[in-house]
């Protein structure tokens, strides 16, 4: 595949798992930060470039770097964050939830790889999740096919 979408689905909206790993965020810092959602049906918004070290400004002092950076990846690395940051009219933006720029066309590509793969290794047909995305008669994974989890 090497054509990003053309189509957008709209503003990606976080489930409970989103929540929970926001909330997971949250927690580590000092004050909450704007950009995460905090119930279901909140928007995703795709972090700007360089964000992280503004949150790990945030992180409470008693409380390692490597926990944040541990929580932040497990956000940023969920299928709804991928779907979101693939969608083809998405936004970057910064800690306080701002749109600031937008995503470029190659960050979108990988992004949608990256979602459509996820799509793949957790959805087989036969109801069983599996960690290879090869094989015969799996289920063919689509911008129709909303994320139901993380």
């Amino acid at each position: 595949m090497t054509k990003a979408w053309t189509v957008s689905r709209g503003p990606i909206a976080a489930n409970e798992i989103g929540i929970e790993k926001a909330n997971a965020i949250n927690l580590l810092l000092v004050r909450p930060i704007g950009i995460l959602p905090t119930v279901p049906g909140d928007q995703i918004r795709p972090f700007a470039v360089g964000l992280f070290d503004e949150i790990r400004l945030l992180l409470k002092p008693d409380i390692a770097v490597t926990t944040l950076r541990r929580a932040v990846a497990a956000f940023v690395h969920s299928k709804r964050y991928y779907f979101a940051s693939a969608q083809p009219d998405a936004m970057r933006h910064d800690i306080d939830g701002n749109s600031v720029e937008a995503i470029a066309e190659a960050d979108r590509l990988i992004a949608q790889q990256r979602f459509l793969t996820l799509q793949r290794t957790r959805a087989q047909p036969d109801g069983t999740q599996s960690g290879s995305s090869a094989g015969a008669g799996q289920k063919r994974a689509s911008a129709d096919n909303v994320p139901s989890d993380g």
